[in-house]
Formats: structure tokens, C-alpha cells, sequence
């Protein structure tokens, strides 16, 4: 009897001790299970953020290499053309001046210098299509020069204006200062377009130069020609004192030219080479 009762305690006892333990073992099984898979999930969360952030680092250093820039347009109302290259605008609550970035234009206004050919069309096509305009301004690099202008290409109904002009041949791609520029590229591929087209500005031979245009009107010219030294007179072919002389004694103008000006031209014309006009010039028929 007493060792049915101590066999019967140690049944119970094992059973007791395998049923605690398989407790903690599911709770465990449950608890690891839990860990297991969270665990993975955020692993692939922090995977994921770590490429969008290389793929944002790649975007930026792409840019910089590239030299691309997020484009800033600023608003503002043309109030008036001074010229082609030049207007005044409304700019944050005052006029300003604005010279656009890249082009020349022939001179209008200029204090020293004579109205220039293509200008007077250069400033008429800029009221036609700027003035009494709401524009927008782009700023690449410097934003004002040394006269304190506002330094901008201007967008108008969605197109470059700079870049039209030079499409145009109505300037030069000109004052490269501060590059690299954004558009400087653009803006050379119209300006070949406009010179293999002969348009505007090179439509004229040896007018377009690296400093401007080149251009002399007749004033000018007989001011120039006044201001020359006289030739050696070893090159005059007669005696500038000697017997009357008329145009058809001579084979150029240059060489009546010279004759002219060792006899006392322009101040006196001794042998009414000068003509009627008192140009300074005399026998222009001749080759």
C-alpha cells in the first residue's frame, strides 16, 4: 500500500515537472517567434531608407558635377526700354534698371558714340515685346555691376528674351564675366544660327568685333581723314605749287589725295579738287 501511495506522488511530481517546464519552453517558442520576425522587418525598413538617402547623395553630387541649378524666376513689370539690352522695371516696390546678362546690342544712347546700325531696330523690337510686360528675372551669378544695374535674362511669354535677340541677329554674345553661365551654351548655338543665316548685325562684313561693333559714320570718316598727317612729298607725283591741276591728272584718289593735302588741304583748295561739298575728300569718282 505505502508503495502504491509513494509510486503515485512520484507520477504526479514527473507530471508536474513536465508540465512547468513545457510552459516555459511555449513561452519562450512564443516570445523568440515574436522577435524573430519584427526583427527582419525592421532590418528591411532601414535598408530601404539607407538607399533613398545614397540615392539623394548621388542626385546632389550629379548636380554639381553638372553644374545644374534649381532656376529662381522673380517677377516684375517692364516700365520702359531704355535700348535693346537695357529696360527699367517695377522690382520688388521700385524701378529698377535691368541689363541683360550676356548680350550687346548696337549702341542708341550711347554719350560718345554715333547711333549705330541695327540698333534703332534692336530697341524697337525690344518695346514691341517688352514694354508695359509682366516679366520674370533669372539671376546667374553677380546680381548687380558696377553702375548698380540689376544684372538678369528676362522670361516673357514663356521665352528667353536674351536668347531671342540673339536669335535675330539683333546682338553679340558678349561680357562673359563670371562663368559658367546656365545658359551660355544656348546662347552661343543661336548666335551661329543668326551669323550662318547672315542675319541682323552680321549681315555687314567686319561690323561684329570682340569689343563691339565697328562702325564710322561720314562725319567721322572726314574727321579722320582731316587728322591725317600728310604724306612724305616725295610721294606727291607734282609740284603742289606748281601748274593747276584737276582730277583727271591723276591716276587714284589716293594719289589726288595726297597732292591735295601737300598743297594746303583741306584748309585750301588751291586747285578746286574739293568740289562743292567741302568734304575733305577729293576726286571720289576716281578708283
Amino acid at each position: 500500500m505505502k508503495l502504491h501511495m509513494y509510486i503515485k506522488k512520484v507520477l504526479i511530481a514527473t507530471f508536474l515537472l513536465i508540465f512547468v517546464v513545457g510552459c516555459g519552453t511555449i513561452e519562450n517558442m512564443g516570445t523568440n517567434g515574436t522577435s524573430e520576425t519584427e526583427k527582419p522587418i525592421e532590418e528591411d525598413g532601414n535598408e530601404k531608407e539607407a538607399e533613398q538617402q545614397e540615392k539623394e547623395i548621388e542626385s546632389e553630387n550629379h548636380n554639381k558635377e553638372t553644374g545644374t541649378q534649381e532656376e529662381t524666376l522673380e517677377g516684375a513689370k517692364v516700365s520702359r526700354v531704355v535700348d535693346g539690352d537695357t529696360v527699367k522695371v517695377i522690382y520688388n516696390g521700385k524701378e529698377e534698371t535691368v541689363r541683360l546678362l550676356l548680350v550687346d546690342t548696337p549702341e542708341t544712347k550711347h554719350p560718345s558714340k554715333p547711333v549705330q546700325p541695327l540698333g534703332p531696330e534692336a530697341s524697337s523690337f525690344a518695346k514691341e515685346r517688352l514694354e508695359g510686360k509682366q516679366i520674370e528675372l533669372e539671376f546667374d551669378g553677380p546680381a548687380r555691376d558696377k553702375y548698380d544695374r540689376l544684372l538678369a535674362y528676362i522670361w516673357v511669354d514663356g521665352e528667353m528674351f536674351n536668347q531671342t535677340l540673339l536669335e535675330h541677329g539683333l546682338a553679340r554674345l558678349a561680357y562673359v564675366y563670371d562663368p559658367p553661365y546656365v545658359h551660355f551654351e544656348a546662347y552661343m548655338k543661336a548666335q551661329n544660327r543668326a551669323k550662318d543665316n547672315e542675319l541682323g548685325i552680321w549681315s555687314r562684313d567686319g561690323y561684329v568685333t570682340d569689343e563691339g561693333f565697328y562702325y564710322q559714320d561720314e562725319e567721322e570718316k572726314s574727321a579722320n581723314n582731316r587728322n591725317k598727317e600728310p604724306e612724305a612729298s616725295n610721294k606727291v607725283t607734282y609740284d603742289p605749287n606748281g601748274p593747276d591741276r584737276d582730277c583727271g591728272d591723276f591716276d587714284t584718289q589716293q594719289e589726288a589725295q595726297e597732292f591735295f593735302e601737300a598743297a594746303g588741304g583741306p584748309e585750301k583748295d588751291s586747285h578746286r579738287l574739293d568740289g562743292n561739298d567741302d568734304d575733305g575728300l577729293v576726286c571720289e569718282s576716281l578708283p
